[in-house]
């Protein structure tokens, strides 16, 4: 039995190890060198917030968050946020009592559905906030997930 997508990844692998080694990538355009560490290192609201540039930003009923109330195990938590606000940039993934609130950073391509499905690990019962960029504005939409079984070392 073939298996595609494990050797396009075996492949692909070779392929950046060698535009790297001639000089036509750099290796920090391979590793994602530009991640933002100080977001996601952030321990406070008002300090991810303004790292982030989303100082100022405004609730807004075009965000959703799909998730259950109660999340059986915090180690994996899954997350649908989707904005409906036209030119959405960014969606970020916000943890109010997890250890770094900046739990993910979606950047969203012109003209993609801004949709992003993906799980989490929450250490406790938390908000979790979705931080949206649209036109160069922010807006957040929040809601409580209840954790019964701890996620982050609990």
């Amino acid at each position: 039995m073939q298996h595609p997508r494990r050797q396009f990844l075996k492949s692909s692998g070779g392929l950046l190890a060698t535009l790297v080694a001639s000089g036509f990538l750099r290796p920090e355009e391979a590793m994602a060198g530009d991640w933002n560490k100080a977001a996601f290192e952030a321990k406070k609201m008002d300090d991810l917030l303004k790292v982030l540039g989303g100082a100022g930003a405004k609730p807004s009923s075009e965000i959703s968050i799909i998730a259950s109330d109660i999340a059986e195990n915090g180690a994996v938590v899954p997350i649908q946020i989707i904005s409906k606000h036209d030119n959405t940039q960014n969606i970020a993934y916000v943890i109010e009592k997890n250890p770094n609130l900046l739990a993910a950073n979606f950047t969203i391509a012109e003209g993609t559905l801004a949709d992003i499905d993906t799980r989490v690990k929450m250490a406790q019962t938390s908000d979790v906030y979705a931080l949206v960029k649209a036109n160069g504005k922010f807006y957040y939409a929040s809601k409580e997930i209840k954790i019964t079984l701890g996620g982050c070392g609990g």
